[in-house]
Order: structure tokens, then C-alpha cells, then sequence
């Protein structure tokens, strides 16, 4: 049996919320049964209640376990002896903070989407309420939990490129081209400013280079002026956005994402200098980080149990020659996600030191947003550091 699953004294009960279209939704659900830790059990899925109802029998949940709304779930998971006990956040973007803040405040451990509110004053509120609640947040930066990415992270906490000096991020992205959503297929949310949050880019792949960043290097963004726009005609919400960025440390550095750029697949890719040197990893190539040294050749590290950094091994799932991928790191987080309950409730040892994405990490995001768009209105450099109530 396995081992982590013993120790919980069986699987955690998952209550979904969301996902019953698109496709997060599936890659939520698939990332929670990868290590056979979480039982999704109960679910509002949709705020369509027949809607999230077909979708949740569907997928195997009883039918008097589909909810059509948050608040109802959660009441009737507190009059269950089997009532969930974390739940999965995959809605629209503006409904992730009243979400979360309703099941923090029943005692349920949280893993939401990012970004985790529409604005920063309610991520700062709804930090304040991960920290009363006592509760696991996890924001779902998966982009972070490939096994090369923690060899990154290791190497340059080694020194093997110098005091890191510049950082430059990219997330290119083809999918939105056109007026996708003046189609029937691409209407959604997604496209509906009242809903996506103050910026559709920036939300959805700014904050995974943010985040990829600050990860790495362990650097916080201070400032950053900004060039943030629709760039298909008739679209409502921004699809493009170039950042100058400042960062502790002295560091340096350029974001550019993008959803809207013709015939571009992904492209979300970090390249981080030091003085020493520099490293490049590619999400498209996974398996692989490469190192350049200063009067030395590059080398191209690839993905084995040996060799690696003890805190990038612990993620290999697949034998060598064979890829790994979005899925397996988004299943890391669960993995590790239920490594933290187990060790709260003093049944295991937590999983490394700053493997897991906080609300903290999400709030930073979210003032890089806002930062960038008032640097929009501006023309000028705008601070986005965050001060967190003690």
C-alpha cells in the first residue's frame, strides 16, 4: 500500500469546484488520482446546477453529492462524517477568492488555479484569511514543479552561475490569434472582463513567468514599467504584455507574454544570467536545462535519477528516454500538497522547504498585475513590492 496513503489512513476527500468545461478541469481531476491520494467525492461544478450535475455523474460522483453552488457544498460536507476534506478551485478567475475564503473558513485545505483573486486588494484579504484559517493554499503554479526546473532552482542556491544579474522570461502563445471568441466554440469567460480579472494575459501565463522566476532565483520583482494591449481587433481584454522589470538584488530583466502571437505553440522559457554564467530551459523540451559558463562551453543537463539535486530527483516519475511532463508536474503539487496535510496533522515529514506555492506567491502576482497596469496609465516605473500583515 502506499505508504503516504497509509499514513493518512486513507484517501483525502476532494470536492471540486469548476472544471466542468475547458480543459483544466480533467487536468485537475487527473493530477489528484496520479498518486491514488484524493477521492473527488462531491463537486460544484458548474454554475449551471443540471449542468454541473450531468458533468459530476459523469465522472462517477453520486448525484446527491453535485452541488450547485459553494456554500451548499460545504454545509453538507459538515453534516457528513465522510464530508470532503480539500478542495480543488478550477472556476472563472474572479470567483477563485469568495471560493476559497468560503472553504478556508469551513476548515478545508485549498489548491486553487491562479491567479488566485480578480484584484490585489482581495488576494491581500484572502491571505489574511489562509493565515487566521491555519489551512493549506496552494496557487497551482505547476510550471514550477518539473524535475528541471528544481535543478535551476538547486544551482543557482549552489552558486553555479554567480550573483544572478538578469532574468528574462517569455510565454508565447498562439490560441488567441484571432476573434476566437465571436465564435461559438471560443466563447467563454475567459473573454469577459468582468470575470477574467483586470488582465486576461497577465493573469493566465504573466503569472507563471512571475512565478517561474521568483522560483528559481529566489528574487522578489520590485518594479517594472510596462506596454500591456489587445492586439486583435474587436477583443475586449488585453492579449500581449512586454515588461521592463527591477528586482531585488540588482537583477534586471525583460517579460514578454503573449496568447495572440500566429502560429506559436507555448513558449514559456526562463533565461536567468549570473556572473559566472547562465541557464535556459524551454518548457516545450522539459527534460531538459542548459548551463552556460563564462569562457567555458554550454552544457545540456538532462533529466536522471543521478546526478540531479536530491529536491529535483524526488520528481522524477517516468524512466529515462521516455518524456515528462505538464501532467506529472501538476500531479507534484497534489503529491506534495497531501505530504503538507499529512505532516500538519503529525503523520509524516512535509515535503521540501519552498516546494510549494503559497497565497503569498499568488499575491505577488497579483501586484505585478496591477503594477503593470497602472505603469499603462502612467508611462512610468511603478513599485510592486508587497508589505504581508505580520
Amino acid at each position: 500500500m502506499n505508504p503516504v496513503l497509509a499514513a493518512l489512513g486513507g484517501r483525502l476527500r476532494l470536492g471540486l469546484v469548476g472544471g466542468s468545461r475547458g480543459f483544466m478541469g480533467p487536468v485537475h481531476r487527473a493530477a489528484a488520482r496520479l498518486d491514488d491520494l484524493f477521492d473527488p467525492c462531491a463537486g460544484a461544478l458548474s454554475s449551471d446546477p443540471e449542468a454541473g450535475r450531468r458533468v459530476g455523474v459523469g465522472l462517477g460522483l453520486d448525484p446527491a453529492r453535485c452541488y450547485p453552488d459553494v456554500p451548499t457544498m460545504v454545509a453538507a460536507g459538515r453534516a457528513r462524517p465522510d464530508g470532503i476534506e480539500v478542495v480543488a478551485i478550477m472556476s472563472p478567475n474572479a470567483d477563485h477568492a469568495p471560493e476559497a475564503t468560503a472553504c478556508l473558513e469551513a476548515g478545508l485545505d485549498v489548491i486553487c488555479d491562479k491567479p488566485l483573486a480578480a484584484s490585489l486588494a482581495e488576494g491581500l484579504a484572502l491571505a489574511r484569511t489562509v493565515r487566521r484559517s491555519g489551512r493549506l493554499f496552494v496557487p497551482t503554479h505547476n510550471c514550477a514543479a518539473y524535475p528541471m526546473v528544481h535543478q535551476a532552482r538547486a544551482m543557482v542556491r549552489a552558486g553555479a552561475i554567480g550573483p544572478v544579474r538578469q532574468i528574462h522570461l517569455t510565454c508565447v502563445q498562439g490560441h488567441n490569434a484571432t476573434l476566437v471568441e465571436a465564435t461559438p466554440e471560443g466563447r467563454n469567460w475567459r473573454f469577459d472582463p468582468a470575470r477574467c480579472g483586470a488582465s486576461l494575459v497577465l493573469g493566465d501565463i504573466g503569472t507563471h513567468a512571475h512565478h517561474l522566476a521568483a522560483f528559481v532565483t529566489g528574487l522578489e520583482l520590485e518594479a517594472v514599467v510596462a506596454a500591456v494591449r489587445a492586439t486583435v481587433p474587436g477583443r475586449r481584454v488585453d492579449d500581449k504584455a512586454c515588461l521592463l522589470c527591477r528586482g531585488s538584488g540588482a537583477t534586471v530583466g525583460t517579460l514578454w507574454v503573449t496568447e495572440a502571437a500566429a502560429g506559436a505553440e507555448h513558449g514559456l522559457s526562463f533565461r536567468i544570467f549570473g556572473s559566472e554564467g547562465g541557464l535556459e530551459r524551454h518548457q516545450e523540451y522539459p527534460n531538459e536545462l542548459r548551463h552556460r559558463r563564462l569562457g567555458g562551453f554550454e552544457q545540456v543537463l538532462t533529466r536522471r535519477r543521478t546526478g540531479l539535486a536530491p529536491e529535483a530527483a524526488r520528481l522524477v516519475r517516468t524512466e529515462l528516454g521516455h518524456p515528462e511532463g505538464y501532467q506529472e508536474a501538476f500531479a507534484n503539487l497534489y503529491r506534495d500538497a497531501a505530504l503538507a496535510i499529512l505532516a500538519r496533522r503529525g503523520l509524516g515529514p512535509p515535503p521540501p522547504e519552498g516546494t510549494l506555492p503559497t497565497v503569498e506567491d499568488g499575491v505577488r502576482g497579483l501586484a505585478m498585475i496591477e503594477a503593470a497596469l497602472r505603469s499603462v496609465e502612467s508611462g512610468t516605473w511603478v513599485d510592486c513590492r508587497v508589505a504581508f500583515e505580520p
